[in-house]
């Protein structure tokens, strides 16, 4: 096997240096984070120079400050749910990979954790296994002397992984918060010009309109997570709870090292390539992914009703440019493959589609203060079940009468029962 890899002609002194610096990971201090974000932040970076990219000109600023302009104006007409003091700005891929890694990080942060928590309790299980003696006290030592070491590698893996997803995605979002998610603090709202001036050529629809329309979109999930509160903690709170039940399919990792032929180094590499070393999703974690998914079609349904009223009567190509939004969601969106390459999450455009249909089924019955009333509260807020029964959302909202409504929130803010706050 060591001549099949070649080791036995490694120069002695390479060698060596090489054994420094195995032997300086095994004595460096542990990280006090999973996931290094200058690492990521760097790797990121130089995804998108690979692609090509260029800082906005004072043009392209000018034009996404008064796009943001209008597009506030518009929606004072759409929903009362307001973030005042908006400003407009167009970046480069780089600004927006800069600019948003901290929040990546900390969503990627648990998983991390829970990885290298599952994979370091699988090591000490299995070790625990062994016959009394099968291990010399001299290796024992070197075991525990290698969790800081494995933690790191651990660590490395994912901020490499991390790097890679935002510069592809950087690369392909139209706006700051494309992904459904706070990644830009207000009152920035920021446009990519580089990636609207090219959605707008393969429409063949105007510039400006183009602009205008992803305006709308980006100025309302702006105005939705200022004036909601509850969203990015209960979107990270998902996250958490996924990270903290993962596990490690050990049978299937001794099965694949099995197959693997360690003198093929193509073989080793897809293999680690593969999903040899993913996580098995348990139940709990099916439930968070349910649960932060759901939140996120509920982010997206919100802003294609609302953005939709806000063009309707401005923008003559607003429902080609609706409906490429959502081709873009159907054949694996910005979020989808942010959210598949780091926490395994899927969205499913089905999801959306329902979530847009619950929230104009309110609208319908009870204009936009029913629509947004459903974000007053998370326990208030359209379940998984109910967007498979939006009619049956919209029902039960219109049996709560206004008074009773507010009673209901006065005792969830209270941590009463529905039944004490109404006695």
């Amino acid at each position: 096997m060591v001549q099949g890899m070649g080791l036995d002609k490694v120069d002695p002194q390479m060698l060596q240096m090489v054994m420094g610096q195995v032997q300086a990971m095994f004595a460096a201090p542990p990280s006090d984070t999973a996931v290094d974000a200058t690492v990521a932040t760097d790797i990121a970076r130089k995804t998108v120079a690979s692609a090509g990219d260029a800082l906005a000109g004072e043009a392209d600023r000018r034009a996404a400050a008064e796009a943001v302009q209008v597009a506030d104006l518009w929606l004072a007409g759409a929903t009362d749910l307001d973030s005042p003091g908006l400003r407009g700005t167009a970046w480069s891929r780089a600004e927006w990979v800069e600019a948003t890694m901290p929040v990546w990080a900390g969503l990627v942060e648990p998983v991390a954790e829970g990885v290298s928590d599952a994979v370091a309790a699988v090591l000490e299980r299995q070790l625990g296994d062994l016959p009394e003696g099968a291990v010399p006290p001299a290796m024992a030592g070197m075991m525990d002397q290698a969790a800081p070491m494995l933690r790191r590698m651990h660590g490395s893996m994912f901020s490499m992984q991390l790097g890679q997803g935002v510069g592809r995605l950087a690369g392909e979002v139209l706006t700051g918060c494309e992904v459904s998610l706070p990644l830009v603090t207000p009152p920035e709202v920021v446009l990519m010009p580089a990636a609207v001036r090219e959605l707008a050529e393969g429409l063949e629809v105007d510039e400006a309109q183009t602009r205008l329309f992803l305006a709308v979109r980006e100025v309302a999930r702006v105005r939705l997570f200022h004036a909601v509160p509850w969203l990015a903690p209960a979107l990270l709170a998902a996250v958490r709870d996924y990270a903290g039940d993962i596990t490690i399919d050990t049978e299937g990792i001794e099965e694949a090292v099995r197959s693997i032929d360690p003198a093929d180094p193509q073989a080793v590499q897809e293999a680690l390539q593969g999903r040899m070393f993913a996580p098995q999703h348990s139940p709990a974690q099916q439930a968070a992914l349910a649960r932060l998914e759901t939140v996120l079609a509920l982010v997206e349904g919100w802003v294609d009703v609302v953005a939709g009223r806000a063009c309707e009567a401005h923008l003559p190509a607003a429902s080609a440019l609706g409906e490429a939004v959502r081709r873009r969601r159907a054949t694996g969106g910005p979020a989808e493959k942010a959210f598949g390459a780091l926490v395994g999450l899927e969205l499913r455009p089905r999801r959306l589609r329902d979530a847009a249909n619950l929230f104009r089924a309110l609208e319908d019955s009870g204009g936009a203060g029913a629509r947004d009333a459903a974000w007053r509260h998370p326990d208030l807020a359209p379940s998984t079940a109910d967007l498979d029964d939006p009619l049956g959302y919209v029902e039960r909202s219109q049996d709560t009468g206004g008074d009773d409504l507010d009673a209901e929130l006065d005792a969830l803010l209270r941590g009463e029962s529905g039944d004490e706050g109404r006695g």
